[in-house]
């Protein structure tokens, strides 16, 4: 339900998902999709700054946020438009977040470990399925340790699409899977009103957001499964799994 539940000693055979919809995990996907050459997602601001001490100046974009506010100095905020393919392509972007890039840090130790939102949901079930992983942790980064609506969204959408066809019938659950498994069921096509009726989704829509609100909410619009190796942002390729049979959320 949120990065503060990750238990660290259970991650090194599994496969981990990071779900962060607003916006860290959404805007990470679109930073790569469109074109940037290296794309470091760090996990505090100390660190942005050893990373991009290391990289071209002349080729490095810094981006995100802190506690929902623009970082002063830096290139960038953190919403998915503000990384078009002519403002990232070829470019190395150091991009830091309060909640989400702190819940990918946290899952630094998984065997293998996802980039994972709405817009690429259904690509993260089949990647998933195709690889053979037996334990899997989707790993909502929730805000400031609390539970967000739209994070457990993206996990059940996630979940959800892996379990069609029957294919987690004999997997063990945890009691959030299980209830991430029911609220897909019940909004299944419905996720952009859901995410209208969440906290969150209420600042977008009040603050004249409403685009990049259903922008976030497109599922399936992505077919790209990234992942995180010694830091940086890559296709995911698929690694030798374990035999634990095991999804949680």
């Amino acid at each position: 339900m949120t990065r503060q539940e990750i238990e660290p000693e259970k991650l090194p055979d599994a496969t981990v998902v990071v779900v962060d919809v607003f916006l860290a995990t959404t805007t990470l996907l679109t930073i790569y999709e469109n074109g940037a050459q290296n794309v470091f997602p760090v996990a505090t601001l100390e660190e942005a700054e050893e990373v991009g001490e290391r990289l071209d100046g002349a080729h490095l974009l810094r981006g995100g946020e802190q506690d929902a506010e623009r970082i002063e100095g830096y290139d960038l905020g953190p919403y998915p438009k503000e990384y078009a393919p002519e403002v990232v392509g070829g470019k190395d972007v150091v991009f830091v977040t309060t909640n989400g890039t702190q819940a990918i840090a946290a899952a630094a130790n998984a065997r293998e470990l996802l980039i994972g939102c709405m817009r690429n949901a259904p690509a993260v079930a089949r990647y998933l399925e195709a690889s053979g992983t037996e334990s899997v942790y989707v790993v909502c980064a929730g805000s400031a340790g609390r539970f967000t609506v739209e994070d457990f969204l993206g996990a059940s959408t996630i979940l959800s699409c892996l379990g069609k066809n029957g294919y987690l019938e004999d997997w063990r659950q945890n009691d959030a899977a299980w209830m991430a498994f029911d609220l897909a069921k019940r909004y299944e096509g419905m996720e952009s009103k859901v995410l209208k009726e969440g906290r969150a989704g209420h600042w977008f829509l009040e603050n004249d957001r409403a685009e990049e609100l259903e922008f976030v909410g497109d599922v399936g619009a992505s077919d790209l499964v990234p992942e995180v190796v010694d830091g940086k942002l890559r296709t995911a390729a698929g690694r030798e799994q374990s035999n634990k049979l095991n999804a949680e959320s």
